[in-house]
C-alpha cells in the first residue's frame, strides 16, 4: 500500500460493530502499525457495494466485511479482483462451517444481533442502574444489586460497573475512604455478592497525580501523595476482611481483565 497508514474499509449490511471490533483486535498485534478504519454500514445492494469498491481502489485499501446475505458477499467477492481490491470475508466461511456442522441453514438475515430482545432491555435497565448508583450516590443500590464492588478510588470501579453492566449484570459500587463510615447495607448483604479491588500504591500515585493533571491540579496534592494512599489501601483492605469478600488486585490488569474475573466467578454461580 502506498499510504503510510493502512486503509481497512468494514463493509457490512449492518452496523459493522463486529466487524470494527475484530479488525480492532486483530490489528493491535501489528503495534506500533496502526490502521486507518473507514465503516461502510447497511450495505444492502450491488450499487452500494460498487461504490465501497471503487473508494478502496482509489485508496489501495483492504475491505473487510460481514455481509450475511449470501448473493452481496458473492458480488463483492467477484467484483473485487476487477478493482484490484483485496478482501477478507469474516462471517462467510464461519456461517457455511455451521450450517454444515448444525446440518441447518442459516437464516442470512442481517442485523439479528442488534434485535430488541429481551436481553437488550436487561443491558438498557442495568446501564441506567449503574448510573444511578455509582461511586455511592445512593446506598440503597448495594441492597438491590447483583455485584457490588469496593474500594478506594481510580481503581477502575466505574468503568467495571459499566462493562459488566453490558453483561446485564446490575452493579452498584461503593468508594471507601477513611475519613467516611461505609454504608451499613454493605454488612447486611452476602459477602458472595461483594467484590473489593485493590492496586500497587506506586500504580495508583501515578494514576491519580495523571488525572489531577488532567483537571488542571497540581500533581502534589494529597489525593497523589504515597502516604495518604498507603493509609487509604490499608483502611480499604480492613473493611474488605470485615466483610469477608473477594478481593482483586487490578494493578496490572485492564478493566476487561478484572471483568472476565468477575463474571467468571458470578456465572459459575
Amino acid at each position: 500500500m502506498s499510504s503510510k497508514k493502512p486503509i481497512v474499509y468494514v463493509v457490512s449490511d449492518s452496523a459493522g460493530d463486529t466487524g470494527e471490533s475484530v479488525l480492532r483486535a486483530a490489528a493491535i498485534q501489528f503495534h506500533p502499525l496502526t490502521v486507518e478504519i473507514r465503516r461502510a454500514s447497511y450495505i444492502m445492494d450491488r450499487e452500494a457495494v460498487d461504490r465501497v469498491l471503487e473508494e478502496a481502489s482509489r485508496e489501495e485499501a483492504v475491505i473487510l466485511f460481514t455481509l450475511v446475505i449470501p448473493e452481496l458477499r458473492d458480488y463483492l467477492t467477484s467484483r473485487a479482483s476487477k478493482f484490484s481490491v483485496s478482501t477478507i470475508d469474516l462471517l462467510g466461511p464461519i456461517i457455511s462451517r455451521l450450517e454444515s456442522v448444525l446440518n441447518k441453514e442459516a437464516l442470512h438475515q442481517p442485523g439479528l444481533i442488534h434485535q430488541l430482545d429481551e436481553d437488550y432491555f436487561k443491558k438498557v435497565e442495568a446501564v441506567e442502574f449503574a448510573v444511578k448508583y455509582d461511586d455511592g450516590r445512593d446506598s440503597s443500590g448495594v441492597l438491590q444489586a447483583d455485584i457490588v464492588l469496593v474500594g478506594v478510588s481510580r481503581t477502575s470501579k466505574t468503568p467495571l460497573s459499566m462493562y459488566l453492566a453490558h453483561r446485564t449484570f446490575k452493579v452498584a459500587n461503593v468508594p471507601l475512604v477513611p475519613e467516611l463510615k461505609p454504608p451499613d447495607q454493605l454488612f447486611t448483604i452476602s459477602n458472595k455478592k461483594i467484590v473489593g479491588l485493590v492496586i500497587d500504591p506506586d500504580k495508583l500515585n501515578m494514576i491519580r497525580r495523571e488525572r489531577l493533571k488532567a483537571l488542571g491540579l497540581s500533581g502534589n496534592a494529597m489525593y497523589a501523595q504515597v502516604e495518604r494512599i498507603k493509609k487509604e489501601l490499608e483502611y480499604a483492605r480492613e473493611i474488605m476482611a470485615r466483610l469477608g469478600c473477594v478481593v482483586i488486585d487490578v494493578s496490572n490488569k485492564a478493566v476487561e481483565e478484572t471483568a472476565s474475573v468477575i463474571l467468571g466467578m458470578f456465572r459459575n454461580r
